[in-house]
């Protein structure tokens, strides 16, 4: 099977399903993992890695301590957030977004957006799910957070 194609191609790529054995189906105690260093420091909050070789979506978990508000910015990809914990909002272009244990969010790619929680003593944490990987594989995945340059 051809792993590369050029534009006089085209005629060659109809869709041809391929079960591909991958090495990972599971990755144990996420959140007992490492955190990624990187992406947690730059927004300022736990972010803990579903490491499993997906192409076209990834998931997280993220954390907001008590009272914690994130950093504005923007992606190119889709995000769905699923509440696991807490109470806060999403603010979406202006628009806050109450959420609570149970809810769902989504946030539209390259919408400028930021999270609070708003219990002063309660953690919050959610789960994310994200078309990412499938952007990054395009080569069309941008981050942007606010008052930097791309």
């Amino acid at each position: 099977m051809k792993t590369a194609f050029s534009s006089k191609d085209f005629h060659e790529t109809f869709a041809r399903p391929v079960y591909r054995k991958v090495e990972k189906l599971i990755h144990r105690r996420v959140e007992s993992s490492l955190e990624h260093e990187q992406f947690s420091t730059e927004r300022k909050h736990p972010v803990f890695f579903v490491d499993l070789p997906t192409r076209n979506v990834s998931m997280t978990i993220g954390g907001l301590l008590p009272g914690q508000l994130t950093n504005r910015h923007r992606h190119t990809y889709e995000t769905v957030l699923y509440v696991i914990e807490g109470k806060g909002y999403t603010e979406i272009e202006g628009q806050r977004v109450e959420w609570e244990a149970g809810d769902a969010v989504y946030i539209p790619s390259w919408a400028w957006h930021r999270h609070q929680n708003m219990s002063e003593t309660e953690p919050a944490r959610y789960i994310a799910c994200e078309n990412a990987p499938q952007l990054q594989n395009l080569g069309v995945a941008l981050r942007e957070e606010e008052g930097r340059d791309l």
